[in-house]
C-alpha cells in the first residue's frame, strides 16, 4: 500500500450480530475496498502455507489461541498484496486497545493510518433477536435473517441458489448474551481510543440494511473526498 492517500482503512466496531460483515461486502462491492475478516485471514494463510501461516497452523493445532503477533504478521502480508491498494476495511480486528496500537504501529510501516473507525451503535437487547434469528449461505456466504432478510425464495440463496443454509451453533441466546459481555469489556474501550484519536464515525445500526449501507457509505465517499 503505497499511495496513502488513495488507500483508505477502515474499522467496523459493534458487538455480534451488528451487521459488520454484511456491511463490509456492500462496502466492498461499492467502492473496491476489500474486506479484511481475521478468520478469513487465518485460514487463508495457513492453506497458503506461509512463513506466519504455518506458525499460526502449529498454534492452533496445539490447542492454543494466535498470539496478536502472529495475526499483524498475517495482515502485514495480506496489506501488501496489489488488490489492497484502493483501501481495505478491517473486519473483527482490532479488538483490544494492544491490538489498536499493534496495528497503528503497521500501518505507520508504510505512511498509513486509520482513517475512520465506524462503529455500529445497537440495542443489546435486541441483539439476542438479530442474531439468534441469522444463517447463512454455505455455498457463496450469502447472509440471511429469519426475520429482516429472509430468502425470496425460503431455503434456497438468492445469490448462488444452493439450498445449503447454516447457523451457527453459538447463535443462541444464552451465547449472545455472554459474547456481549466480552465485547463490552474488551471491544467497547476502542470507542474511547478512536475517539480520542478523531476518526470515530458512529452510525445507528438499528435501522434497515440499506439504510445504514447509504450512512457508511457517505463516510467511505468523504474519506475519498
Amino acid at each position: 500500500m503505497t499511495n496513502a492517500e488513495k488507500s483508505a482503512v477502515l474499522i467496523l466496531l459493534g458487538p455480534p450480530g451488528a451487521g459488520k460483515g454484511t456491511q463490509a461486502r456492500m462496502l466492498q462491492d461499492q467502492f473496491g475496498l476489500v474486506q479484511l475478516s481475521t478468520g478469513d485471514l487465518l485460514r487463508a494463510a495457513v492453506a497458503a502455507g506461509t512463513d506466519a501461516g504455518r506458525t499460526a497452523k502449529a498454534v492452533m493445532e496445539a490447542g492454543d489461541l494466535v498470539s496478536d503477533d502472529i495475526v499483524i504478521a498475517i495482515l502485514r502480508d495480506r496489506l501488501a498484496e496489489p488488490d489492497c491498494a484502493q483501501g481495505v476495511i478491517l473486519d473483527g480486528f482490532p479488538r483490544t486497545e494492544v491490538q489498536a496500537q499493534a496495528l497503528d504501529a503497521l500501518l505507520g510501516e508504510s505512511g498509513q493510518k486509520i482513517n475512520a473507525a465506524i462503529s455500529l451503535e445497537v440495542d443489546d437487547s435486541a441483539m439476542v433477536t438479530r442474531v439468534s434469528g441469522r444463517f447463512t449461505c454455505g455455498g457463496c456466504g450469502e447472509g440471511y435473517h429469519d426475520t429482516f432478510k429472509p430468502p425470496a425464495l425460503s431455503g434456497t440463496c438468492d445469490k448462488c441458489g444452493s439450498t445449503d443454509m447454516k447457523r451457527r451453533a453459538d447463535d443462541n441466546a444464552e451465547t449472545v448474551a455472554s459474547r456481549l459481555e466480552a465485547y463490552h469489556a474488551q471491544t467497547a474501550p476502542l470507542i474511547t481510543y478512536y475517539r480520542d484519536q478523531g476518526v470515530l464515525k458512529p452510525v445507528d445500526a438499528m435501522g434497515e440494511i440499506n439504510t445504514i449501507a447509504a450512512d457508511l457509505a457517505a463516510i467511505t465517499r468523504n474519506l475519498h473526498g
